[in-house]
């Protein structure tokens, strides 16, 4: 065969690998989920309301999380492939790391707390107002907005956090964000009473307030010595050593911000183990064509293995369209060294679980104590 025609064998064919491997890699990006995706105003308010019950009653503020390990599951969703999809979480900003490393093409934060959705209004609002994490952080805090913000790109979350804590919230700064705020949540499209947004307010205050030092409390109770501050969240670090939090790069913050600006972070108000939250959850995702990616429960399990919910729950999940590697991330509160996967350190432990192992397994609806479960797991 003449050497020219081989060479052009060798080129054509190597074109055609290359051009098939790129449009495997354009199927799978996690990173830019369809700009075109999104919901209006009205749509948004209707999908929180249509999967939304009438929720409960529980003793904590959650303004922010008490899993200092939090980040550990990112590297298992780094090895398992876990992209895309549909999230599903619980609490106030930690799911948004999870999102930030697996670009959904929607999520739903369901909390059986009204006080929950109010808070991501908040978080909303944020993001609609922020031009980056720095912006997005001295709005959060109250603190004065940078005049060279858009010069802030660049910089680590350890020196957005130092500028946090050694610069102090004025009345002027803290009265702008919490305007620029509610004009933001008034405009949702979710019908909110004068009390709603007496709530939104109260809680942006004690972000003021607390700054970078606010932690996790429950009413009634003083903050556990091993619950980690706002500023060690953000700063915190994965399993592979790198700060990889939601507003740990630009990147990661552009992630959760697209998905805000589009309507497409839903808050819900609904009890995971009642009749109506994940059943119709289950419709919406066939309705739109997605699958459940990562579905993020904290220790809730614990409190429904405790009430005798648990096997709702399970019966629930296991009708939910998913994709074939989706699992579920758990929060283990035993102490450092009390689960296999302990890690030296940490109070708590952070368990990912492939969904199918979980609902395939008969033994696990007729678990009786969230210990029983959460040791399955080696």
């Amino acid at each position: 065969m003449p050497i020219a025609l081989l060479l052009s064998i060798v080129v054509t064919l190597s074109l055609a690998c290359s051009t098939a491997a790129d449009a495997r890699v354009q199927d799978t990006s996690p990173s830019t989920p369809r700009s075109t995706d999104s919901l209006s105003t009205a749509q948004f308010a209707a999908l929180s309301a249509r999967l939304s019950d009438g929720g409960a009653y529980f003793d904590t503020d959650n303004l922010i999380s008490n899993e200092k390990s939090l980040l550990h599951p990112l590297t298992d969703l780094d090895r398992r492939g876990v992209r895309g999809g549909a999230f599903v979480g619980v609490g106030p900003d930690q799911g948004f790391n999870y999102i930030a490393r697996t670009a959904p093409r929607v999520a739903f934060m369901v909390d059986i707390r009204r006080d929950n959705l109010l808070q991501h209004l908040l978080f909303k609002a944020l993001f609609a107002s922020s031009r980056n994490r720095a912006e997005y952080l001295a709005l959060w805090l109250g603190r004065p907005v940078p005049q060279d913000v858009d010069a802030r790109t660049a910089l680590s979350i350890d020196s957005l956090v130092a500028w946090a804590r050694r610069t102090p919230s004025t009345p002027a700064s803290s009265s702008s964000a919490i305007a620029k705020v509610r004009d933001q949540v008034t405009r949702s499209g979710i019908t909110l009473s004068g009390e709603d947004l007496a709530t939104i307010e109260r809680f942006h205050r004690a972000f003021i307030a607390e700054g970078v030092a606010l932690r996790f409390t429950s009413h009634g109770r003083a903050p556990q010595p091993y619950y980690p501050t706002l500023a060690q969240l953000l700063t915190e670090r994965d399993l592979d050593g790198v700060q990889s939090g939601y507003l740990a790069s630009e990147n990661a913050f552009r992630v959760v911000q697209s998905l805000e600006r589009r309507n497409l972070v839903v808050p819900v108000v609904s009890d995971l183990a009642g009749p109506k939250g994940l059943p119709t959850l289950a419709a919406v995702l066939r309705e739109r064509g997605d699958s459940l990616s990562v579905f993020y429960t904290s220790n809730v399990e614990d409190y429904l293995i405790r009430d005798g919910r648990f096997p709702a729950f399970v019966r629930a999940l296991a009708p939910l369209p998913r994709a074939s590697n989706a699992v579920i991330i758990r929060s283990w509160f035993g102490g450092e060294g009390s689960h296999p996967r302990s890690v030296a350190g940490y109070h708590t432990t952070q368990l990912v679980e492939p969904i199918a192992d979980m609902v395939n397994d008969p033994r696990v609806a007729e678990v009786r104590s969230y210990r029983q479960l959460v040791m399955r797991m080696r």
